[in-house]
């Protein structure tokens, strides 16, 4: 017993070295006497069997270090959520990638992993994943499964390189079947739906959906429109190859109908529209930016034909049928379909979609470089006739202005 600090302890000499060492056995009034006597007895036959008192306890200490680390670890990991995860990913990587990629690709795994967002990212295993790529398969969005999937794994993947994640939960898993091309066929009743539909959305809204009908354009083009893309005398959109699919400038027709959507938008806007200005645009901040909630203006519209068929089906007292599973993307095989059927060429519908291949052969289209402009002014004249008549009948839209000429008539007001 140390005098001063009235504590136990026990000593001995190594054998090897002669070193003396000493172990501390407790405190005097925690321990008695007798107490520290047993305890001594017991390390010396420890020590005696080859123990090492030291080195047990740096041992003892760095465990408990290591526990103390990999809770520390453990804290972090679980703080770390899906939804940060996806943030880091888009800030730290995405940034040097093409923009429609990062946005889609951010938009994709938020959408298909929404109820997943608060939860920790490591939490995401391989059957959460795969129960929602067979929901995607079954709602018939192989499609979107696959580039999900992709998503996913390139997002882990990046996470584990940087430490941040040790396991990829998309890694290994079977590519979502894409099935075949999707052959729905919007009728002339759906295509009058839909028409009544997007006039119950709000602007944008709902005039974008009405100018792709209208138009037969792709909806990332419709919602990139700008200004400075539209003719003067709203006659015509060229869509710069930029935007396009195939890399190529395009040139869309506007029928009456479409030319007075953009003189509602051009009275809408604030003062005059400069060239670089959406027409589509939602005000964000202080600025202007593309629409983006495309899977919300969907349910929007099919919520709209629901309550329409309803109140139709009330009215004549029978079961209300509901409208098939369609997307946006159908329009345009909607309106070749009815074009076809009317009598217009399949080459001026593979022109009006800004397809590269399609009726003309890769060697005749060498030679064949005519834009057929008059054809396709016409079958887009036609097509928006049939439109109105599917949905609310003929527009009377009897003055086509100039564009430039109502602003003009804008800064001087």
């Amino acid at each position: 017993m140390t005098p001063g600090a009235r504590t136990f302890y026990v000593c001995w000499s190594t054998r090897a070295t002669g070193e003396r060492q000493r172990e501390r056995l407790g405190a005097w009034g925690a321990i008695t006497t007798d107490q520290a006597r047993i305890a001594a007895r017991i390390l010396m036959g420890r020590i005696a069997a080859g123990g090492d008192p030291a080195a047990e306890r740096a041992a003892r200490a760095a465990e408990a270090a290591r526990r103390k680390a990999e809770a520390a670890r453990a804290a972090v990991v679980a703080s770390y959520s899906l939804d940060d995860l996806l943030t880091d990913w888009a800030a730290l990587h995405l940034s040097t990638r093409r923009p429609r990629y990062a946005a889609e690709a951010t938009r994709a795994l938020r959408l298909a992993f929404r109820a997943h967002l608060a939860a920790p990212a490591a939490a995401l295993d391989y059957g959460a994943v795969l129960d929602v790529m067979d929901r995607l398969s079954a709602a018939g969005k192989g499609t979107t499964a696959g580039l999900t999937l992709r998503y996913g794994s390139a997002c882990y993947g990046w996470a584990i390189k940087r430490r941040r994640l040790a396991m990829n939960p998309f890694a290994g898993l079977p590519m979502p079947a894409r099935g075949g091309s999707r052959e729905r066929v919007l009728n002339d009743a759906e295509i009058g739906e839909i028409w009544r539909a997007a006039g119950t959305l709000a602007a944008p809204y709902g005039p974008l959906v009405r100018l792709l009908l209208l138009t037969l354009a792709r909806r990332d083009e419709g919602c990139g429109m700008v200004w400075g893309e539209v003719a003067p005398d709203l006659s015509a959109w060229t869509q710069p190859a930029s935007r396009t699919k195939n890399r190529r400038v395009h040139i869309v027709h506007l029928s009456e109908p479409a030319r007075g959507l953009l003189l509602d938008r051009l009275g809408a806007a604030d003062g005059t529209p400069p060239p670089g200005r959406l027409v589509f645009g939602v005000q964000r901040a202080d600025e202007l930016r593309p629409i983006s909630g495309h899977s919300w203006i969907k349910r929007e519209l099919s919520k709209a034909i629901a309550s329409a068929r309803a109140k139709a089906a009330a009215e004549a007292g029978r079961a209300v049928e509901p409208m098939a599973s369609w997307v946006l993307h159908d329009i345009r095989r909607g309106g070749v379909t009815w074009l076809a059927g009317a009598g217009f060429a399949p080459h001026i519908a593979d022109k009006l979609l800004n397809h590269t291949t399609g009726s003309i052969s890769a060697i005749a289209a060498i030679y064949q470089r005519g834009q057929f402009l008059a054809e396709r002014r016409a079958a887009l004249d036609a097509w928006a006739a049939h439109v109105l008549a599917c949905g609310e009948g003929e527009m009377k839209t009897d003055t086509v202005a100039d564009l430039a000429a109502e602003r003009t008539k804008r800064a001087k007001a």
